[in-house]
């Protein structure tokens, strides 16, 4: 698993991987596909808003909880999942590894509130690639790490 320096930085470089910039910035036509999966409705509208509104990514979907998110990685084929680890019917832990088995070339990075190391193993184990907390700022400085860890 990837260990970040700054929050925001992995949250971008773990949904990006070793993806390229954003089509907008390099004048392609292929966005980023993602899936927001958490159980506020006003933290999926922030960060569609600040995906949205700072990259050409698509979010091609919405769940807020696990079960759904592993019905919509079925029907909407993301490249990437931002998923939350609390949640109700099926956490996402749990939908992370549901989600490795369906399509292991699916992206992930969790954005939780409850953040440590033990907690980093088992989501490196269920396949996803950052926990990002979601105490750390968001907005400018997470599009611009997302764009420079994409890059890489």
């Amino acid at each position: 698993m990837q260990v970040v320096p700054s929050p925001v930085a992995g949250f971008f470089s773990a949904l990006c991987g070793s993806r390229q910039l954003p089509a907008k910035a390099r004048g392609s036509h292929m966005p980023l596909r993602i899936l927001i999966v958490d159980d506020s409705a006003s933290i999926r509208h922030l960060l569609r808003f600040f995906i949205e509104h700072n990259t050409d990514w698509h979010v091609c979907g919405e769940a807020e909880n696990g079960q759904i998110a592993v019905e919509q990685v079925r029907k909407l084929k993301p490249q990437a999942v931002i998923l939350d680890l609390s949640m109700p019917v099926m956490n996402g832990l749990e939908a992370a590894r549901e989600i490795t088995r369906i399509d292991p070339n699916v992206q992930m990075v969790m954005f939780t509130m409850h953040t440590s190391e033990q907690l980093r193993k088992d989501a490196e184990a269920a396949g996803i690639k950052a926990v990002i907390s979601k105490s750390d700022t968001i907005g400018n400085h997470l599009l611009a790490s997302l764009r420079t860890l994409c890059a890489a």
